[in-house]
């Protein structure tokens, strides 16, 4: 296994950020610096970044956590970090991310070579979101944003939204993209202010009634498809 799938693997990062850590050459392999062709083999010492890979039982684990506000998806330690915040027996590592005022569902794993399958853009992975604006919702804001809008010249792709029932302020919308602060960006267009933003769906897995600050495991039901749509 090369070394830098065995490290995400391992769950000490993910695998992106394990080619940064053999380009910057912090990565020894029985006291050797490792590069993109090294292969781990079992009985070998790794070392990254001063600190010895010690061998332990892998638990493959795959949480949903309902994001409070004011949570911020890092792994660094900074106050309010989602990761001492969940406090999980497990390393985990957020799974894209949600900005800090916004809410909701977000995916946490230590299988660090699935992060880039589901939190990539590229891939088209849908995400919902519910939506509360400043003031009521227009039709023709959301026919427009439905087809795409320019957010300083780049266009946004066609999204699913629907008016919230029995709310005026209130909407619903699926992306398949990830452009920075999307959904705040296309309202400011529109002259609305976000006063809520909450997601509650990445692809098969829902947030459903699980309260702000709780998580759970995913069931083996959702990993199935979850791991069926990612190819892995």
């Amino acid at each position: 296994m090369k070394i830098d799938k065995y490290i995400a693997y391992y769950g000490y990062t993910s695998r992106r950020k394990a080619c940064d850590l053999l380009e910057e050459k912090k990565v020894l392999v029985n006291g050797k610096v490792a590069n993109f062709s090294t292969k781990y083999k079992e009985g070998d010492v790794i070392v990254i970044d001063g600190e010895e890979l010690k061998p332990r039982t892998f638990v493959p684990t795959f949480i949903v956590y309902n994001k409070p506000k004011g949570i911020v998806c890092t792994t660094e330690k900074i106050p309010g970090n989602i990761v001492d915040a969940i406090d999980h027996a497990e390393k985990i590592y957020p799974v894209g991310r949600l900005d800090k005022d916004s809410e909701g569902l977000i995916l946490l794993t230590n299988q660090g070579e699935l992060i880039d399958k589901i939190a990539n853009a590229a891939h088209g992975h849908e995400k919902e979101y519910i939506v509360t604006l400043n003031l009521p919702v227009r039709k023709q804001f959301l026919n427009e944003i439905e087809k795409g809008i320019d957010l300083q010249g780049e266009m946004t792709k066609p999204c699913k939204v629907s008016l919230e029932p029995n709310a005026k302020r209130i909407f619903r919308i699926t992306l398949t993209q990830g452009m920075n602060r999307q959904i705040r960006r296309m309202c400011n267009a529109y002259d609305y202010q976000v006063i809520k933003l909450q997601r509650v769906r990445v692809m098969n897995i829902q947030l459903g009634k699980l309260k702000p600050g709780e998580w759970r495991d995913l069931t083996e039901a959702e990993l199935k498809v979850l791991m069926e749509e990612i190819g892995a």
